[in-house]
């Protein structure tokens, strides 16, 4: 059933100042915003309305990735989808870019934009659980950090990303592939139904049954066909694990081994692994710092005996350089996973269908000469529950790829963003013949054919026709941007 999409706002305060009549819009300089102004815009919200001048601007403007320095023409700290109905409809009266954003992790900093609105969900952060049913009710700011330990209460858990910091909003509609990947499937794969603003300012929700075209664009397509002010997940019965962080040295016969390994161990294991200096931390050795290392994030669902069975083939690749990996509530599993500043970083991916000894000794290589501070090859080895959901069941189609490769770095200062971006390029040019397609949550700003290649041109197409029915005029365009259909 195709939705019925208003073409006229419902009228909310407008923004114009108290020298003239009618729509207007600030330069990032002007700051003189009329106090009667203020007062007016922060009587329409239940949350905060920050406008250029106010004290918490500066910092509220940017968002974790440091090389896009944007200034919007204010940002709406949202406590309610009707917070968020109400942005949406005062950006379209205003003919403002909305941008939105949950956990300020957009990479290529859509979460923000010259002269937008900005409508920050990073305040709508409540998680309700209910163990008898193993659902819970989460809100879009709500991190996978604070999100573990209270399903953890339960012995419940959903698969969700590998950033405590991450928010739920923008990592489940881009998919979500964490640490529970080849066990649980993506985070969208637990999804039952979701609430959605949607581009008229409207609220509905969807499921299977309800707006089925919508929750399925939902379910990979990114933020374009609205805003979802609450996700109902599926948990699943998950207690202690065998987990945390293994280092090995970083020698292309031992990373090609676990890569291996890994792709073909029991489902009850995933692994995230990072290919990187050794950084100084208590569980590295003071002589092993600055050594290219393989740290692998492990975690392996059910008995914890049978968990130490599955990673020991990980442990007997080589003489590890640190072994923290023990018995640990899920939820711990965050505990290994470094939190970097805010900094300017550049990223490349691609899946691949499998891995070389002859790529990684030049991904190594690319390492060596890294103008950043921090730099970083990933490898996802997939498969498992994620690869027997069906293609077309969700608007995530890579459901058949066995890794996915990220080449990752940032700066905090010494190198300059342009320089982490040409290094980036140039390991997107190695990864680039080793497979086809990339992660829609790992996607910059590389062009519309790379948006086309996350859903593949089928996929794509018709995700087009669902942003007809439902976001016709494009209203949500600050993201990897799917054109409606014409």
């Amino acid at each position: 059933m195709e939705p019925t999409i208003s073409r006229e706002p419902s009228p909310v305060t407008h923004l114009t100042s108290t020298a003239s009549e009618g729509r207007t819009s600030w330069p990032a300089s002007v700051y003189a915003v009329p106090t009667a102004l203020r007062e007016r815009l922060n009587a329409q919200f239940d949350g905060e309305v920050i406008l250029p001048g106010d004290e918490q601007y500066e910092e509220l403007r940017h968002v974790h990735n440091r090389a896009y320095d944007r200034h919007p023409a204010l940002i709406v700290r949202a406590k309610s989808a009707q917070d968020v109905a109400k942005a949406v409809r005062f950006a379209l009266w205003e003919d403002k870019r909305i941008a939105v954003r949950s956990g300020r992790h957009s990479i290529a900093a859509y979460s923000t934009g010259d002269d937008a609105v900005v409508i920050d969900l990073g305040a709508m952060d409540r998680v309700e659980i209910d163990p008898v049913r193993k659902t819970a009710r989460v809100q879009p700011g709500v991190t996978s950090g604070k999100l573990a330990p209270l399903a953890q209460e339960h012995g419940l858990a959903l698969s969700t990303g590998d950033s405590a910091t991450v928010g739920l909003g923008g990592l489940a509609t881009g998919g979500g592939i964490g640490f529970m990947v080849r066990t649980l499937g993506l985070t969208i794969d637990s999804l039952i139904s979701a609430e959605v603003v949607t581009a008229d300012g409207g609220i509905v929700r969807a499921s299977k049954e309800r707006h089925p075209d919508l929750f399925w664009a939902i379910r990979g397509g990114g933020g374009n066909f609205g805003i979802i002010t609450e996700f109902e997940f599926q948990l699943s019965d998950v207690g202690i694990v065998y987990g945390g962080l293994l280092v090995l040295p970083a020698t292309p016969q031992v990373i090609k081994a676990y890569a291996d390994y890994a792709l073909h161990a029991p489902e009850s294991l995933t692994t995230i692994a990072m290919v990187m200096r050794a950084p100084e931390a208590p569980f590295i050795p003071a002589e092993r710092v600055g050594e290219m290392v393989l740290g692998i994030n492990i975690v392996n669902v059910g008995d914890v005996e049978a968990g130490e069975r599955v990673v020991a083939p990980l442990r007997a690749l080589a003489e590890p350089v640190a072994d923290l990996v023990s018995p640990i509530p899920y939820s711990a599993i965050y505990d290994f996973v470094p939190e970097f500043p805010d900094s300017p970083l550049s990223v490349r991916a691609v899946y691949g269908p499998e891995i070389t000894e002859e790529f990684v000794a030049g991904a190594v290589a690319l390492l060596e000469k890294a103008p950043g501070e921090i730099a970083a090859f990933q490898i996802r080895p997939l498969g498992g529950k994620m690869a027997r959901v069906p293609q077309d069941a969700t608007a995530f189609v890579h459901r058949d790829k066995n890794f996915l490769f990220a080449a990752i770095t940032m700066t905090m200062g010494a190198s300059t963003a342009e320089g982490i971006t040409a290094w980036a390029d140039e390991f997107f040019a190695l990864m680039r013949p080793m497979g086809t397609g990339v992660y829609v949550n790992f996607l910059q700003e590389e062009g519309e054919e790379r948006i086309v290649e996350a859903y593949g041109r089928e996929t794509y197409q018709r995700l087009r026709q669902v942003k007809r029915d439902w976001d016709p005029d494009n209203v949500f365009r600050l993201n990897q941007n799917i054109k409606p259909a014409r």
